[in-house]
């Protein structure tokens, strides 16, 4: 039953409500949330951690016309639920489905997209001096949390926010032990509840008054007041950036935390209240095990997530975690770093086995590089595991503190290409495009699981930046899966021939990465020459040299932007060896790709299998009819 949910339409609905039915609608959001995440897939325990936090809020604060900035938007499902989006969850993260995370222009809630990690506090600010500019009265809140205060951003942002003593601003942390973890005891609440009291507040800049003409003693009697708050609260470090630190308090307790939250929503200047939820809450499984259910498949909820045991794992995630293990039991030198992603990039395993080689950076993902430069340089051989969109946050550090410094680094770039149901802010559509132009760095895509295993080795022996790319999907074990040849070892800057039919003037497609493989068996079918470039950079020119001699029509095909990719760089080369025949290279297009599973993505942008194949048969045609026809990028 959802009683009082079903007359919740938008948040005005919930303002409507007395506290004590509060309880109630919080009940009625969780049990919403698991029915129908269970059924979609998508990210739950963390909605289920904030859902008291997210109908306080709302209850409290006039929104939307208050802005309420979301760090990492996989927390705000239950915003979603309450800002009219209830019926609409069940499309989320779906083809033309409800956006993965806080999307601008969603609704007139969401003022600003939320994709990565430690950006709210920064937003906020904006927004906080934005309406100040213009005379605008509003409340502005950012919530931060869920492991996102580890980001250096969020310092940079409360650092920079603390110059402004006049500036009402907000900041509330869900502390959820992802970030930092204090236990709520019935001191710290009922101090917090003190230190939110408006008499308080006058009682404490009452005395800053009076005692402003007596320097020392004012001096004192505030490093006092901070060493006794500082005793019971960890919130000395916030109270030294310029804020009035309140808590930590139950986050979990909406009735309790709704009455702080209208002391706290009256009091001026820079406030920062710490909150304390449990990540899961209200599913058992998930408080058990809440980076286990932090992203969940469909599954059946009374069952819980079925543990899918390693070996059965065909993806190249896991190919890499596998690897990674091995590479260390051969070379005690080998370690191992990631910014937060320990499940995601497949590293559990490795972190079991080699805890004192294992490095866990939190979501600080120029610091991943830096400290993998300081590894290197000390004679250790990283190994950085990261997410292709992640790792878009340290391009900086693969310039400076990698590429310029020529330094052994293996980039291990997983989600590549299209990732699929997260959306525009995690798709790996860059990476071929802003790691091409760097100087010292290689640039692998495998394949096969077992070329990963190739490239890997090859990464981790070439004594200089090496990054390999592959995608987030299950891929074939290796080519004679697919009555393809043996994986050849890899010489630096060659590239593999999958299929020849040696016929004159052949038609030729060069794939980067799974997609070679994928087009395998139509090669075979449709007789036209398959070559997997492997190498990225440097490329194979001499093969390239050899398909301008002899092709008539010669693709690209690419799971990455078309622009600044490597098919411009090899229409390039093509036409410096004289290359008379049609050209055409495939990539994703100019536009942030939305929404849908990896195929559904692909096909939007006609880089099926099928679709390359019908592509090349009318380029084919189009070939025979003019002969005489210059080359062509079409």
């Amino acid at each position: 039953m959802a009683e009082l949910l079903d007359s919740i339409h938008d948040t005005a609905d919930v303002r409507r409500l007395e506290k004590k039915q509060l309880p109630q609608l919080c009940a009625e959001v969780r049990h919403c949330l698991i029915d129908t995440v269970s059924k979609t897939a998508g990210h739950l325990a963390s909605g289920l951690g904030v859902v008291e936090l997210t109908v306080a809020l709302h209850y409290v604060f006039d929104t939307p016309h208050d802005k309420i900035i979301w760090d990492v938007g996989h927390q705000a499902y239950p915003h979603k639920i309450l800002t009219g989006h209830r019926q609409e969850l069940a499309t989320i993260r779906q083809h033309h489905g409800l956006h993965a995370f806080i999307w601008r222009g969603e609704t007139p809630y969401d003022v600003l997209s939320t994709g990565h990690a430690s950006t709210s506090i920064g937003s906020a600010l904006g927004l906080a001096l934005a309406a100040r500019a213009q005379g605008i009265k509003e409340h502005v809140v950012a919530v931060i949390g869920d492991g996102s205060l580890t980001g250096g951003m969020a310092f940079e942002a409360l650092n920079h926010a603390g110059t402004f003593k006049d500036l009402n601003l907000l900041v509330i942390l869900n502390d959820n032990e992802m970030s930092i973890s204090e236990n709520v005891g019935s001191l710290a609440q009922s101090l917090a509840e003190v230190l939110a009291n408006p008499h308080y507040v006058k009682l404490v800049e009452g005395g800053k008054r009076v005692l402003t003409k007596l320097p020392a003693l004012r001096d004192f009697a505030l490093r006092a007041q901070e060493h006794v708050k500082g005793m019971v609260m960890p919130g000395t470090l916030f109270e030294e950036l310029g804020f009035n630190y309140i808590g930590p308090v139950d986050g979990n307790d909406v009735v309790r935390l709704s009455s702080l939250l209208e002391k706290v929503k009256d009091l001026p200047g820079l406030q920062f209240l710490h909150v304390v939820t449990r990540k899961g809450k209200g599913y058992a499984p998930a408080e058990r095990d809440p980076i286990c259910y932090h992203g969940v498949p469909a599954f059946d909820p009374d069952a819980g997530v079925p543990q899918t045991p390693h070996p059965n794992d065909k993806s190249f995630s896991r190919a890499f975690g596998n690897w990674l293990c091995a590479a260390a039991k051969r070379d005690e030198k080998v370690v191992g770093i990631t910014p937060a992603m320990r499940i995601g990039s497949a590293m559990d395993e490795f972190a079991k086995l080699f805890p004192d080689r294992f490095y866990d950076v939190a979501i600080a993902e120029q610091h991943a590089l830096v400290l993998a430069s300081g590894l290197a340089a000390g004679g250790m051989h990283p190994v950085v595991a990261i997410y292709s969109s992640f790792l878009q946050r340290a391009y900086d550090s693969v310039i400076h503190d990698v590429a310029i410094q020529d330094l052994p680094i293996v980039l291990a770039i997983d989600r590549a290409g299209v990732v699929g149901p997260d959306g525009p802010t995690h798709q790996g559509a860059f990476d071929i495009a802003y790691l091409r132009t760097v100087p010292n760095l290689t640039l692998l895509a495998p394949a096969t699981r077992d070329e990963l295993n190739l490239m890997l080795d090859f990464a981790l022996a070439l004594g200089h930046p090496c990054a390999v790319r592959y995608p987030r999907m299950n891929g074939w074990q290796s080519l004679t899966e697919i009555a393809g040849p043996k994986e050849e070892p890899l010489v630096l800057g060659k590239s593999q021939i999958l299929y020849d039919p040696h016929k004159p003037q052949a038609c030729a497609v060069i794939a980067v990465g799974a997609q070679a493989a994928e087009l395998l068996p139509y090669a075979k079918e449709q007789g036209f020459i398959l070559v997997n470039l492997r190498f990225i950079k440097p490329l194979d020119t001499a093969l390239l040299a050899t398909l301008a001699a002899r092709c008539a029509t010669i693709v690209t095909v690419e799971d990455g932007a078309l622009l600044g990719g490597v098919g411009e760089e090899i229409g390039r080369i093509l036409l410096e060896h004289g290359f008379k025949g049609r050209f055409k290279a495939l990539g994703l297009p100019d536009v942030f790709l939305m929404e849908g599973t990896r195929a559904e993505v692909l096909a939007d942008a006609g880089l099926t299998a099928k679709q390359i194949c019908a592509q090349l048969t009318a380029l084919e045609l189009t070939n025979s009819m003019n002969k005489e026809e210059q080359y062509a990028v079409i």
